[in-house]
Formats: structure tokens, C-alpha cells, sequence
């Protein structure tokens, strides 16, 4: 027996995705199992999560995502994006399109572009809610986490944003695990370290939850971070968002949309 599968990435945040759109190739019970063993970089394909497309009964395609340590995230914006140039290689959509995911539905807008996909899809609201972090003077809502100024937003999944003088003397391994596992946040967090280069420009890295370190780019995250820097009035409505991986635009007008490319790597099949 074999199941198809193919490697995707959007700035370097890396997905094997398993076409579901005609029949289950993998039972729901053992999505989870399947993520962890075949995420694994030295005894499996090696990937920050893994990717199930399948037809919806809401939209025109339904995303799911699990993670290496078998969680199911709710929304990854990278994981959009590659799952939109999957399943617009596939003829499965047009264009335009929508997703369904656990965070609500997805919009996206597709195109190549002398040979190059990149899609914008819309991001969900970014919420600063966290019912255990006061409102400050400012309106903002965070906390001190150790000795980091931590603001929370939720873009899909929640996010910690910290801002920083300069992103690469943060040591992310020994930081982030303090702030992903605080009690501030009862579902974890991804965190995210952000430092201004511009009036419109930011760098971030990103240690996403699940993955359980530092990805090479986080589209929800670069969403969060934008919103936060917007939200304290230091940018405006279009943010560009630098990623190890690559570049993202970030967009507030007429509701949130991030802009970023998709690369296919290549296609292979599993034996078991």
C-alpha cells in the first residue's frame, strides 16, 4: 500500500500534505500519530506539520493541520498558502477561493506570476483579549513575563509578542519557552521576537507551539506582530514583515490579509 504525498513551504516553514479531496487517506484517529512520525526530520520526511486537504460542505476546500507533537492547530497561515498552490495545481479551485479552518473560513486570492505563486488570504481579526492580562494606560494589553514586555494576541492561534532592540541577540531557545509555557496562556503560545527596521518594516523569528522551537517563518505570527506595532501606533495600515524564510506583507485595509509566496519541493509516496 502507498499514500501520495507532497512537500510544500512558504518562506521556509515546510508542510507535507496529504490529499484527502476524493477519499480518507489517513483515518481522523491517526492524523495525530502520522503528523509526529513523518515530521520527524531524521526518521521521517521532515516538516513543521502536516497538511489535510478535503472537499467542505461550507467552502470550496477544508484545511486541517497537525503538528509534531500531535496537536491540531487551528489556523496557519502559511499552511494556507501552500495548501492554495496545491489545490490550485490540482484544478481543484479557481483563482479565488475559500478555505475552511477550525479558526473560521479563509479567503484567498492566487496567482503566478512569471512562474512564481504567491497568494493574499484573509487573516483573521486580530483579538487582544486575554482575559488575564490588565489593561494598561495605553490600552494595550500585556504583562512582564521574566524580563520580557509581553503583548497577546490572538490572529487564530494565540500569539506572545515581545518587542526588541535587535532580534538576533535574543536567545530564543532559553526566552521562548518561558513566555510559550506561562500561565498567561492556558493554550499556549507562539512567540514571537520583533524588531522595527522601518517606518513600514519589521524582522521577526518565531518559536511556534507544537513545533516546539524557532521555524524559519510564521504567518500568523508575522499577522500578530504587525497588528501589535499597528495597535501601539508605530506603523500604519501596510506592514512588511521579514521572516528568516522570507518576506510577508501584512495589510489592514479592508479587513487583514497577508501577502507571501508558496513553493512546491517535491512529490513521493510512503510504503507501508
Amino acid at each position: 500500500m502507498e499514500i501520495p504525498f507532497t512537500k510544500l513551504h512558504g518562506n521556509g516553514n515546510d508542510f507535507v500534505l496529504i490529499d484527502e479531496y476524493e477519499k480518507t487517506a489517513i483515518p481522523d484517529e491517526m492524523k495525530a500519530q502520522f503528523a509526529a512520525l513523518y515530521c520527524d526530520r531524521r526518521f521521517g520526511i521532515g516538516a513543521d506539520g502536516v497538511l489535510y486537504l478535503s472537499k467542505s460542505t461550507t467552502c470550496n476546500i477544508r484545511m486541517r493541520i497537525f503538528q509534531p507533537d500531535e496537536s491540531e492547530a487551528e489556523m496557519c497561515g502559511n499552511g494556507v498558502r501552500c495548501l492554495a498552490k496545491y489545490a490550485s495545481d490540482a484544478g481543484y479551485v479557481e483563482e479565488t477561493f475559500t478555505v475552511e479552518t477550525p479558526a473560521g473560513t479563509v479567503g484567498v486570492s492566487a496567482r503566478y506570476t512569471d512562474e512564481e505563486f504567491t497568494a493574499t488570504i484573509s487573516m483573521p481579526e486580530p483579538k487582544f483579549e486575554k482575559k488575564e492580562i490588565p489593561a494598561t494606560g495605553d490600552g494595550e494589553y500585556h504583562e512582564r513575563i521574566g524580563e520580557f514586555e509581553v503583548y497577546a494576541v490572538n490572529t487564530g492561534v494565540p500569539h506572545a509578542v515581545v518587542l526588541a532592540d535587535s532580534v538576533d541577540s535574543v536567545d530564543i531557545g532559553a526566552a521562548a519557552p518561558l513566555i510559550r509555557h506561562h500561565t498567561t496562556f492556558p493554550e499556549g503560545a507562539n512567540v514571537n521576537f520583533v524588531e522595527k527596521t522601518g517606518d513600514d518594516s519589521l524582522r521577526i523569528r518565531t518559536f511556534e507551539r507544537g513545533v516546539e522551537e524557532e521555524t524559519l517563518s510564521c504567518g500568523t505570527g508575522a499577522t500578530a506582530s504587525a497588528a501589535v506595532v499597528r495597535r501601539l501606533g508605530h506603523m500604519k495600515d501596510t506592514i512588511h514583515v521579514e521572516t528568516r524564510g522570507g518576506p510577508l506583507t501584512i495589510s489592514f485595509r479592508d479587513g487583514v490579509k497577508m501577502e507571501g509566496p508558496a513553493v512546491t519541493v517535491y512529490s513521493g509516496r510512503i510504503s507501508y
